[in-house]
């Protein structure tokens, strides 16, 4: 039997959490170093999992797959592709480097590491599963930890943010469970007997009717939690009220369980109501991209900035998805890891001056680059990676995604491009109102620049954001074969056919889809 590096993944962290609780109450300067230590053994298992995987293969790899529950068709069902393998191997770093960033917590740090710890299980989780019900299961785990993150140890107003938080994701959960329920027992009438098991309900024919409302269960789930306007409103509250390492793992990556989610199951179960749907996703999508970076421009808190500029960001993520072309579809998966590693590095940024000066707003900057030009040159470099500049990360996902959006939705993409201009307009004005000119507040003058130990946190973000800028091919390779697959499902069971690059084509959509 193959070693089980799936459910190790999955394991290691839920047991950390377990040791992590164990220790001695007396003892609270022990809680930080130890799940550090732990988290360092997810990452080992994904970057090895990483090397090991088969690129050019479009199937699952790793696959685990024992029956949970024969009667009602529920298996514990594990397997990775290469949509989630970097989603993966994201959420395995990020944690480390947020727990490493986690110095300002001073209350209950047992109960915080441990909480840090379990949500990491439950994430990775998601990503994993190929059973509907285990899908469900993780996705409800990731949720309790999560809202004690931003519930305990959150700023002012962080119960409201909270419960926001909780309401939101779990009316989503209640539609998408009612979906899942519905989607088992029409896979009955047609296999025979119930089933939850992602690669057993491809061979369900569903009506285009079933498929329709299916989409809407599962599709509205995933909306919120990416979130698509209008259902955003939960993101800056939770964002703003989180303590720093619980905004980093939430824009870097619990959000693209979202758009994780709308690629997996809607698009490969309800191939029909995609084609369908196309042009109201990518109207929420666009809406999302324009109004996330206007309404960036105008916040006076840096923190609510970065968040609402994640609604922009997300938003083009989603546009690529259902542009359904191979560029856009690419674009989309690989833009949902570059999104982590720089909005995970600005929300870093962020907690950083807010240790020192306990206040994020813009106007009490304002020369900062004097007194911390690392900080500054940091700040300046992460800021144009999530602007897109060339040579940068986020380069490479904008342009794929913008390249296969215009093949099918010329219009959208148009009107998409310019949340580039505007993003580059709130991040770069931020940063001349904090950094650039004379110290404006006396109390900035003595502030002290970037540490060792916070240069050691970012390193690892600067890297890849460089490396993925100049040489995306190992991710993009690996991402390929498995989009492949989705586009194709989608052209062999509905009159959609994808688009070749070179030959210009535009979306047509037949009777399936009209």
């Amino acid at each position: 039997m193959d070693f089980p590096i799936l459910t190790t993944l999955i394991v290691l962290p839920m047991a950390a959490g377990i040791a992590v609780l164990l220790l001695p109450r007396r003892r609270p300067e022990l809680a930080l170093p130890v799940a550090i230590a732990s988290s360092l053994l997810p990452l080992g298992a994904a970057l090895w999992m990483l090397v090991q995987f088969e690129t050019g293969v479009g199937g699952f790899q790793f696959v685990e797959d024992v029956s949970w529950y024969q009667p009602w068709g529920i298996s514990y069902h594990l397997g990775v592709d290469g949509i989630s393998l970097l989603l993966v191997v994201l959420t395995a770093l990020l944690f480390p480097i947020s727990l490493l960033a986690s110095t300002s917590i001073k209350d209950r740090i047992h109960g915080y590491a441990a909480s840090m710890l379990f949500l990491e299980a439950g994430i990775i989780g998601v990503f994993l599963a190929l059973d509907l019900v285990v899908f469900f299961v993780f996705w409800e785990v990731m949720l309790v930890p999560m809202y004690f993150i931003i519930g305990v140890w959150g700023g002012g107003r962080r119960v409201y943010a909270a419960i926001k938080f909780f309401l939101f994701t779990a009316f989503g959960s209640a539609l998408m469970l009612a979906g899942i329920l519905s989607l088992a027992f029409l896979a009955r009438d047609q296999l025979g007997a119930p089933t939850f098991d992602f690669v057993k309900l491809l061979d369900v024919d569903l009506a285009r009717t079933a498929q329709f409302w299916l989409f809407a269960a599962f599709g509205l789930s995933f909306a919120i939690k990416v979130p698509l306007f209008p259902l955003h409103t939960w993101l800056p509250d939770a964002h703003v009220e989180a303590p720093t390492a619980g905004s980093v793992i939430l824009a870097g990556v619990l959000l693209k369980m979202g758009t994780y989610g709308l690629i997996r199951f809607n698009l490969t179960l309800f191939p029909e109501a995609t084609v369908g749907l196309v042009p109201v996703l990518a109207t929420l999508a666009v809406i999302g991209i324009v109004y996330g970076a206007v309404v960036a421009i105008v916040q006076k808190d840096i923190k609510r900035l970065v968040a609402y500029s994640s609604v922009s960001h997300l938003g083009f993520v989603v546009l690529g998805i259902f542009a359904l072309t191979v560029q856009g579809l690419q674009g989309g998966v690989i833009q949902m890891v570059n999104h982590g590693l720089t909005t995970g590095a600005l929300f870093l940024l962020v907690g950083m001056i807010y240790e020192r000066r306990h206040t994020r707003e813009i106007s009490q900057f304002g020369g900062l680059g004097s007194v911390m030009p690392i900080y500054a040159g940091v700040f300046l470099f992460t800021a144009f990676a999530s602007i897109g500049l060339p040579g940068l990360n986020g380069f490479v996902g904008e342009f794929y995604i913008l390249m296969g959006s215009f093949l099918t939705l010329p219009v959208w993409a148009i009107i998409a491009a310019t949340g580039v201009v505007l993003a580059a307009v709130y991040l770069l004005w931020a940063y001349q109102r904090m950094f650039t000119g004379p110290i404006t507040v006396e109390e900035n003058r003595g502030l002290r620049d970037l540490s060792v130990r916070e240069i050691v946190i970012l390193a690892p973000l600067v890297a890849l954001i460089v490396f993925l800028g100049v040489y995306p091919k190992p991710a993009l390779e690996r991402i390929e074969p498995s989009v492949d697959a989705i586009l194709h499902r989608i052209e062999q069971t509905t009159d959609y056919r994808v688009p070749d690059f070179g030959a210009g084509v535009v979306i047509t959509v037949g009777e399936h889809g009209e």
